[in-house]
This record gives C-alpha cells, sequence and structure tokens, in this order.
C-alpha cells in the first residue's frame, strides 16, 4: 500500500503545483500578443519600439531563471514561490500606469523578472511530487500546462483586444496572478535540506552556483530548437497575410495545442520505458517536418498539417528536454541549477530567434526563413547523435540529501 501511493502521478501536490503554472504562463502569453498592440495604439510607439517593448520581458525572465537557480534552494522554494507570485503580481498591477514607452519598458523588465522567478521555481517545485520512475511521463503531463497556455493564452489576448480595452485585460490578469498568489501561499511546499557544504558551495559566485555543467549540452540544444521555433512565432502572421491564409492561421495554435495535449502522456511513457532517444529523435523529426511544410504551404490544410508536425517536434522536445535533464542530474539540492540552466537555453532561443531571423529577411523570403529554421533541428540531431552520452547521464548522484517534508 504504501509503495502504491509512493508511486501515484495525480497526487494534490502534483496537480495543485501544475494549475498554479497554467496560470502563470497563460498570462505571460496574453499580454505577450498584446503589449505590442498597445505600445503603438496607447503609446504611439514605433514597430521597433514596440518589439523591444515585447522583446525586454525575456532579458528580466533570463536574470531571473540565472540567479532563482541558486536562490531556490539557498532561501528556499516556499519563500521564491510565494514571494515570486507577490512580486509578479505588483509588476502586473503596474501595468496601469503606463505615461512613456521607458516606463513600460521597466515595468516590461521586471514582470518579465517575476514571471522567470515563479516559473523557475514551480518547475523545481512540481519535481517532488513526481515518482522517480515516472519522471517522463509526469513532467510530460505537467508540460501540458504550459502547452495549452501557449494557445489559450494568445486566443484570449486576441479576444480581449478586439472587444474590450487595456483595462478590462490588465484587470483581468491583475485577477488571475492575485488568486494565483494566494494559492501560492497556501500551497505547501517540499524544501531542500542543505549541508554546509553544499550551501557553502551555492552562496558563492562562480560559474557552477549558477550553471549546472551537467546539462549544458540538453541546454544548448533547447537553445537551438527555441531558435528554430522563434519563426513561427514572430512571423506566421505576416507569413499569413503573404500567403492569404489569415483566417486558417488563427487556428494553427489550436491545432498545436490539440496535438500536444493528445500526445505528451504517450510521449511520456515511452521516456520512462524505453529511454529519451525514443522521443527526442523524433521531435527533431517531426519540427523539421513540419517547418519544411511551413515553407510550401499554399492552403489551409498544409498550413494546420505543419501546425500539427511543429507541436509534435517542438512541444514533444520541450518537456521530454526537462525530463532529461531530470535524468541527468541526481542530486536534489542541483535541480533548481539544472533546471533554470535548461530554461536559460530555451528562453535565449526564444528571444534572440525574432532579430537573428528577422535579419535574415531582408536578404530571404518567409519561405526561406522556415527552411534555414527546418535545418536546426537536423543541426540537433547531429549534435544528439555524437555528442549526447546517456549512459553517463545516468550514473548515480555522489551524495544522497534527504528532501524535507511539508514545512510551515
Amino acid at each position: 500500500m504504501v509503495e502504491q501511493k509512493k508511486e501515484k502521478l495525480f497526487n494534490k501536490g502534483f496537480i495543485s503545483i501544475t494549475l498554479i503554472n497554467f496560470v502563470v504562463y497563460l498570462v505571460y502569453y496574453l499580454l505577450m500578443v498584446i503589449i505590442a498592440v498597445i505600445a503603438q495604439d496607447k503609446l504611439h510607439a514605433t514597430l521597433g519600439q514596440a518589439g523591444l517593448a515585447s522583446g525586454i520581458y525575456i532579458i528580466g525572465t533570463l536574470f531571473a531563471r540565472l540567479f532563482m537557480g541558486k536562490t531556490l534552494e539557498l532561501v528556499g522554494r516556499k519563500a521564491v514561490l510565494r514571494y515570486g507570485a507577490l512580486f509578479y503580481l505588483i509588476t502586473t498591477i503596474a501595468y496601469l500606469y503606463i505615461p512613456t514607452i521607458p516606463i513600460l519598458y521597466v515595468i516590461r523588465l521586471l514582470n518579465g523578472f517575476g514571471y522567470g522567478a515563479v516559473s523557475t521555481a514551480t518547475n523545481a517545485i512540481v519535481t517532488a511530487y513526481i515518482p522517480k520512475s515516472r519522471y517522463g511521463e509526469g513532467i510530460n503531463y505537467y508540460g501540458l500546462s504550459t502547452s495549452l497556455a501557449a494557445a489559450i493564452g494568445p486566443f484570449i489576448g486576441m479576444i480581449l483586444l478586439n472587444y474590450t480595452n487595456f483595462y478590462f485585460i490588465i484587470m483581468f490578469s491583475i485577477i488571475a496572478i492575485l488568486l494565483t498568489t494566494v494559492a501560492c501561499f497556501i500551497f505547501p511546499v517540499k524544501n531542500i535540506h542543505l549541508s554546509e557544504a553544499h550551501r557553502t558551495m551555492l552562496k558563492k559566485w562562480n560559474f557552477d552556483s549558477f550553471i549546472e555543467k551537467r546539462v549544458l549540452f540538453i541546454s544548448s540544444v533547447a537553445f537551438l530548437m527555441g531558435l528554430s521555433y522563434s519563426s513561427v512565432l514572430s512571423f506566421l502572421s505576416s507569413y499569413a497575410k503573404v500567403i492569404n491564409l489569415v483566417s486558417a492561421s488563427s487556428f494553427f495554435f489550436v491545432v498545436y495545442a490539440l496535438v500536444i495535449t493528445a500526445t505528451r502522456p504517450m510521449s511520456g511513457k515511452i521516456f520512462d520505458n524505453h529511454g529519451e532517444d525514443y522521443v527526442i529523435y523524433p521531435s527533431y523529426l517531426f519540427l523539421t517536418l513540419g517547418l519544411f511544410l511551413l515553407s510550401i504551404t499554399t492552403s489551409s490544410w498544409m498550413l494546420l498539417c505543419s501546425g500539427a508536425l511543429i507541436g509534435l517536434g517542438y512541444g514533444t522536445f520541450m518537456s521530454n528536454g526537462q525530463a532529461v535533464c531530470l535524468k541527468t542530474v541526481k542530486d536534489p539540492h542541483r535541480v533548481g541549477i539544472a533546471l533554470s540552466t535548461y530554461f536559460i537555453g530555451l528562453d535565449l532561443g526564444l528571444g534572440v530567434g525574432p532579430y537573428i531571423l528577422g535579419e535574415l529577411r531582408n536578404v530571404l523570403s518567409f519561405q526561406g526563413i522556415y527552411l534555414v529554421a527546418g535545418v536546426l533541428p537536423i543541426i540537433c540531431t547531429l549534435l544528439y547523435k555524437f555528442f549526447y552520452h546517456p549512459k553517463e547521464a545516468e550514473e548515480p548522484a555522489e551524495e544522497k540529501i534527504v528532501m524535507d517534508s511539508i514545512e510551515e
């Protein structure tokens, strides 16, 4: 009976932190799709200034991921979750006062830091509620909260933008984050008990206290995958206008989300039962196929099929790459830093991708950009084949740290 309970995946803690993560990401994506429009309409910003208002958020997120990886264990996961959520709430309220573009930049930067702090905490906290034998399956179910938010958030944002005003959208976001903040203060968090040696190590300001070397490879691959996928996030709406498929493009992310929802549980079980290669390699293949199909799209069904393939590609990699990190790092006190390192790679790819690929737009068509983006997963395949060694990742940790029960 005890063993069965231990192996139960859908426990209260897992469900609660997954729902919290969903709302955190929902508001992030909701604001991401409307902020550039608001900057132009409300503050009369140029297209470049509006783009910076969107992109500067990622800078704040990266700073949070970099510093919160170590802070999670030094200060405690509970404190980072709760006070990170409070800071996320305060900086969301600050959107009610944006008289100038520079102030909007500051608010976006701070709001990105708040989002990064909370999401880094939730990504680490959920691992305490997933049985080790079901890491792949658990992370994939948890990853649904991010994927669904990525589809539902922009959808809600565009509807609210069309039928309401900026004040209503911000109030909607504030209420959502307020409820989430309350939930974070109620939610019982499992902290890690650190030995003095580990505490001393994390307090140092050196490379190892911020970055987990064991996951640098998969994080580098995540950077390339994020760079590739950024072509979809940044240019799909413009590309759809060029090929006269604007109506169909509104359903692109709906198909993307549906495919991920249907396949994530299965990919998680494959990861646990057969190993990461059986899901990681197909993710590279599907993303390449999806982007190549997108580059030659001439009809609605082709556009939606590419959305399904890209969902199978990037959507599958995003969660299973996280599961690879958990499989690689055995020491509980390094989990936060490892996941932080992984998401730094992913976010950095998404953040710099629009600029790098946007510069290519000066010499290439949209079709050419998607062909270039489709080559990146092929490069990832080769790198993964020759440089990733799963047996080394499975070596047991030298020292075991006892995880605390619910801390009050």
